[in-house]
């Protein structure tokens, strides 16, 4: 039996795709909605959090292949539950929650209107945290929480060098070691987003177009090297960071917006790991223990997820698309619905 505030509507609008390619294959279509089964909610979406991977699989560039036609996307969104199915307990209607990852993003994304979710992809959101920040928060922070502290044992007191800072998961990371008492140092490419990575949490930015990152941390570490490299774009740049690392230092690579061969740095001693953030929120405990850290986090104001960009409506999605492959912003694109 379904416990539900109203009757669930039959359809709702999400956003498909047949090809893959550029935004423009994007379109708002009308979709069989079905009333939440056993162990699932359903969600009327307020906000979705975009992220990088969106765009990626879109274009058939992501380490998955979409099931075409009619392929769903997104990873994160924020609402408010308007049903429960059968054995849901800990949620109820009327809850605002965020949704994250789970299953493949063709047949379970969260681009639409409402969705039908299991519940162990809902969190409760956190008190005092709007949806447009609510959808901005968890990927962001769950995967620099995981990669750095989970992960890497990123320490009060030691060097983070964040690569692709601007991003969203690069800002949170910015946000996270500053949290904990570690000293984030960012990169990008220009100087245009300097002011804006200090901002966001930065202890120092390096500008790679005209600054020598290896040099640079060298100068900030007193000639150690970063104990903690967290870099999004791979390639044969990651031999580079390598040279920046601290002895014994960890590299962790979470990205890979170059699409070149990633050739692995020779500076032993050095650890590097491959992060996928999938691994953090499959497991119970680590799922849990997440998500006390960025809700302790963001109800403190210590983590305040950045903001890039809203766009209102699905039939904006193209657009915010268009705007993350042109790197032109800083933090999270968020798109909002309005019921």
């Amino acid at each position: 039996m379904t416990e539900t505030n109203r009757a669930t509507p039959a359809t709702t609008k999400a956003v498909l795709f047949h090809t893959t390619g550029a935004p423009d294959v994007l379109t708002v279509e009308e979709v069989p909605l079905p009333s939440p089964g056993p162990g699932e909610v359903l969600i009327r979406v307020e906000a979705l959090g975009l992220n990088r991977a969106e765009a990626l699989f879109r274009a058939g560039t992501y380490f998955y292949q979409p099931t075409l036609p009619a392929s769903r996307n997104g990873y994160e969104a924020a609402g408010v539950i308007e049903a429960v199915g059968a054995g849901v307990t800990e949620l109820a209607p009327g809850d605002h929650v965020l949704a994250g990852p789970g299953g493949d993003l063709s047949g379970h994304g969260l681009y639409a209107e409402r969705v039908v979710v299991p519940a162990g992809r809902v969190l409760p959101r956190p008190a005092g945290v709007d949806a447009v920040h609510a959808a901005a928060a968890w990927l962001t922070y769950s995967t620099a929480y995981g990669a750095l502290l989970e992960k890497g044992g990123l320490r009060a007191g030691d060097h983070v060098l964040v690569t692709g800072a601007s991003s969203g998961v690069g800002t949170a990371a910015l946000q996270v070691a500053g949290l904990i008492g570690a000293v984030p140092i960012a990169t990008t490419r220009t100087a245009a987003k300097k002011q804006r990575l200090l901002d966001a949490g930065a202890a120092h930015v390096i500008t790679t177009d005209d600054e020598d990152v290896v040099k640079e941390v060298g100068h900030i570490t007193g000639g150690r090297g970063a104990e903690v490299i967290f870099d999004a774009i791979g390639g044969p740049g990651l031999t580079t960071l390598g040279e920046a690392a601290a002895p014994d230092g960890t590299l962790i690579v979470y990205g890979w917006l170059d699409g070149r061969p990633t050739v692995l740095p020779m500076n032993w001693p050095l650890t590097v790991i491959g992060y996928n953030n999938l691994h953090l929120t499959a497991d119970p405990a680590s799922r849990r223990r997440a998500a006390h850290f960025i809700g302790s986090g963001l109800r403190s104001g210590a983590l305040a997820p950045v903001v890039g960009a809203t766009f209102d409506g699905l039939e904006r999605m193209a657009d915010a698309h268009r705007l993350m492959e042109s790197n032109a912003h800083t933090g999270k694109i968020v798109v909002t619905i309005r019921h």
